[in-house]
């Protein structure tokens, strides 16, 4: 059987976050062992807890990889810093020295880290399904971390699917000696994928988990769920995303955070959390994220000048309208009467000092998945099936907990106001970019910022990024992202 040739250089897989001593520090199994370490229930723990650590190097490449795909090329922020101007211009296309493997534009290029994570969930499928239940404490010991590795195979490829479009499809493990170049695979071949692995993980995992340190930062039943219904919003699919959605808030396993205490939300492991990626703990954390981008002080002590990225006034008074009584905008934000306002949810911030050197620690889960989230995409897959007032009644349960009043605008304009909603509820948490673009498709209206996309640029498919010349000179099989041929 073919297998995908993939390609890791060791400064790639230098990411700057500091050591973390729980299960993050599982390093991935090598071919080499996989004949004897699939033992015993620890040895399978191990496994699953490898590609997670994976997936969280992946998105924090460059610090900040989930924020640059999902915020930073929007109407949110601007900036200048060097390359990261590029990527919120959606000026992807930009020459990059081929030597240059640390260079941040390549790195955000570049599929690797997500094939290392798919390639240990496809391990962890393979090796885990052989082992005999007396090898584990139950059978649905077993289940979840199967249904693990299933529900983060098919996270990774979804999360692909919509930065890059059509990615190499690849189900199985690689033996590197053996592998083979694959090109591309349409997009709903891999989504098609995508949802026959989350289907299997729904039917693996518990809804409960095995202890409290757990609690969101491994995938459970409401997790997949959750994924599912992303999956079929992408698609357009809003009847399936509706039912999707609704299997998670007809459980009422999650809980709204107090909007008072909103911040607690980012410290992670909130009864809100879905799925996260875990570093807030003490022993995790990361001191080049994006808590370094956009905060300043007094919320980030080293850094008495601007904030690095600078949030788009025009977007702020828009979503917010500088609304007093929301409680988003008087917890989520600061400095917001002057013409330097910043997003707080990341200032969970440690300092510790060395060589006369302060050094700040952010101690901020990436929220994947919350129940807002879940709740406003609900309401969006009500209002595009044409059930308005059962839309709004979703909508105005996220805005009365954010001490709002119920939503006053009319159906031909709900899709974009619960877009809008979701701008308010979730910004700077990585759906900004995918959002819009459910709105483009839907609605044609654009609004990714000034001269970052026209509504041509957005039917030829800009939002997909080009794949970097790097992959094409390593993998023979690979063609440009369509929009991109002529401009890399």
């Amino acid at each position: 059987m073919k297998k995908l040739i993939i390609y890791v250089s060791c400064l790639l897989l230098g990411t700057a976050l500091l050591s973390c001593k729980k299960f993050l520090d599982e390093k991935p199994i090598s071919v080499s062992t996989d004949q004897t370490f699939w033992r015993n229930e620890s040895d399978a723990d191990k496994g699953v807890a490898s590609a997670y650590a994976l997936l969280r190097a992946s998105l924090n490449t460059n610090g900040m990889a989930f924020y640059a795909y999902g915020d930073l090329p929007t109407d949110e922020y601007n900036t200048n810093e060097y390359r990261l101007g590029d990527v919120s211009k959606i000026n992807w296309s930009v020459s990059v020295p081929f030597a240059e493997t640390g260079d941040r534009m390549m790195r955000l290029r570049r599929y690797d880290l997500f094939y290392r994570t798919i390639d240990q969930s496809n391990r962890c499928i393979q090796f885990i399904g052989k082992m005999t239940d007396d090898q584990f404490s139950s059978v649905a010991a077993k289940n979840n971390f199967l249904g693990e590795a299933y529900f983060l195979r098919a996270f990774n490829y979804f999360y692909m699917a919509r930065i890059w479009g059509d990615v190499p499809l690849v189900v199985e493990s690689v033996n590197i000696t053996e592998a083979v170049d694959l090109p591309r695979s349409p997009q709903n071949e891999i989504l098609k994928q995508c949802i026959k692995d989350v289907n299997m993980a729904i039917s693996l995992l518990s809804w409960d988990y095995s202890n409290a340190n757990n609690r969101a930062v491994r995938a459970n039943k409401g997790a997949a769920y959750a994924l599912l219904a992303h999956l079929y919003a992408w698609q357009g699919d809003y009847a399936n995303c509706n039912t999707a959605a609704s299997a998670i808030l007809d459980r009422k396993y999650y809980q709204y955070e107090n909007r008072a205490s909103y911040l607690n939300i980012f410290k992670g492991k909130s009864a809100e959390g879905i799925f996260e990626i875990a570093q807030s703990d003490e022993n995790e954390g990361n001191n080049t994220g994006i808590s370094f981008y956009t905060l300043k002080s007094p919320y980030l002590t080293t850094n008495t000048g601007n904030a690095l990225f600078i949030i788009n006034q025009n977007t702020l008074s828009s979503l917010f309208n500088n609304d007093s009584q929301d409680l988003r905008f008087q917890k989520a934000f600061a400095l917001t009467s002057t013409t330097d306002p910043i997003c707080i949810k990341y200032s969970n911030i440690t300092y510790t000092s060395g060589q006369n050197v302060t050094v700040g620690v952010a101690h901020n889960n990436i929220i994947i998945f919350r129940l807002a989230d879940i709740t406003l995409l609900k309401a969006e897959a009500l209002a595009a099936l044409g059930q308005y007032s059962e839309a709004k009644t979703y909508l105005n349960e996220v805005r009365n907990e954010a001490g709002l009043n119920s939503w006053d605008g009319t159906n031909d304009n709900l899709f974009e106001g619960i877009i809008d909603e979701r701008g308010r509820e979730l910004f700077l948490e990585g759906h900004r970019f995918y959002d819009l673009v459910r709105l483009g498709r839907k609605t044609g209206i654009m609004k990714f910022g000034d001269d970052k996309m026209s509504q041509g640029d957005f039917n030829a498919g800009k939002y997909y990024w080009p794949l970097d010349p790097a992959l094409m000179s390593i993998n023979k099989k690979l063609t440009q992202t369509p929009y991109w041929r002529s401009k890399m």
